[in-house]
């Protein structure tokens, strides 16, 4: 049984494709999501044999950042996804998709009250010729894992223990609870 599970580890990790090239005239879609920390997104594609990855993109998020709202987390992934892959995108002549987790996205660029973050972010994207599809969380794996890495969370506090609470091991000895090395 272990030799057959072997076998079928090799068939998948040396069957094309694992990413592909990217094609222009192929529908191509952007897969993003937003963690509290981190950003993660997925440059993909579809032809006759299905949906192929292109690229994989994650970013720790910046101080200020970590401030922000969760649906501006949301566009900002989206904004930053479509800085990283321009070269590819502008390139399509069709309209490419964006697949969010945030619902509230689709309608961002029909919006007419916008935030002071979200203010600056319309001039770029109306570069782009996309549509905003929301896509539920649980179906969105591969971007949402490149959102949650275990380095891109806090290494010590508060934040750490309530964003990883299996790491918090409090330690006993006979003079009672010691100090935790995560604070």
């Amino acid at each position: 049984e272990a030799l057959c599970q072997f076998q079928i580890l090799k068939e998948a990790f040396t069957t094309a494709p694992i990413l592909s090239h990217f094609n222009p005239s192929l529908p191509t879609i952007v897969e993003t999501d937003a963690s509290d920390y981190a950003l993660g997104a997925v440059l993909s594609q579809v032809n006759d044999s299905g949906k192929h990855t292109i690229a994989l993109y994650s970013v720790k998020l910046l101080t200020a950042q970590l401030n922000y709202e969760i649906h501006d987390k949301g566009l900002l992934g989206i904004v930053w996804a479509l800085k990283n892959w321009k070269a590819f995108l502008i390139s399509l002549s069709n309209s490419f998709e964006v697949l969010t987790d945030h619902s509230s996205l689709q309608y961002f660029m029909s919006s007419k009250v916008l935030t002071c973050h979200q203010a600056r972010w319309p001039e770029f994207l109306s570069e782009f010729h996309f549509t905003i599809t929301y896509c539920p969380g649980w179906l969105a794996t591969l971007p949402d894992a490149l959102s949650h890495w275990d380095n891109m969370y806090p290494e010590r506090g508060v934040d750490f223990i309530s964003k990883n609470p299996h790491n918090f091991h409090k330690v006993i000895n006979q003079d009672g609870i010691q100090e935790s090395r995560f604070f």
